[in-house]
């Protein structure tokens, strides 16, 4: 089953009027991969002085598609959820704080400060205005 594969024609591409070149057929065609890189969004190996993929169609400079920040998926991440239930249940919201991966642990320490400074001046004035009513109600003689 051996067939003579040696010669064959073939159109070379912008040659006028579609002459014909003859091309070996047991030279390996060999790809130049010393100017080839890998596209970093499709990972197809384009030409290293390439500045969009021809295969996905992205800008490799960067000036391409602008990429928003992901929304975060939980409801949970969501800020009005968190300041809602900061203002609700006070410290008890502190883990929906802490667990947010949106937050650095500055901005973790810094809001917790915070939640427990508010905790203890609201619990200061609920104990001064509960003196205060009792003083009254003594007063009145009830």
């Amino acid at each position: 089953m051996e067939t003579d594969l040696t010669t064959f024609d073939c159109a070379v591409p912008g040659t006028p009027n579609g002459e014909q070149a003859l091309m070996e057929q047991n030279e390996p065609i060999v790809e130049d991969t010393a100017d080839m890189k890998k596209c970093p969004f499709c990972a197809e190996q384009i030409q290293a002085e390439a500045i969009k993929c021809r295969y996905c169609g992205e800008f490799l400079d960067g000036t391409g598609r602008q990429v928003r920040k992901p929304r975060p998926k939980k409801w949970y991440f969501a800020t009005g959820t968190i300041v809602l239930a900061l203002l609700c249940l006070g410290p008890m919201a502190l883990p929906l704080v802490w667990i947010n991966p949106r937050f650095k642990i500055l901005t973790r320490a810094i809001i917790t400060v915070i939640v427990i400074v508010v905790t203890i001046l609201c619990l200061y004035v609920t104990v001064y205005a509960y003196q205060n009513l009792i003083n009254q109600i003594t007063a009145l003689g009830m």
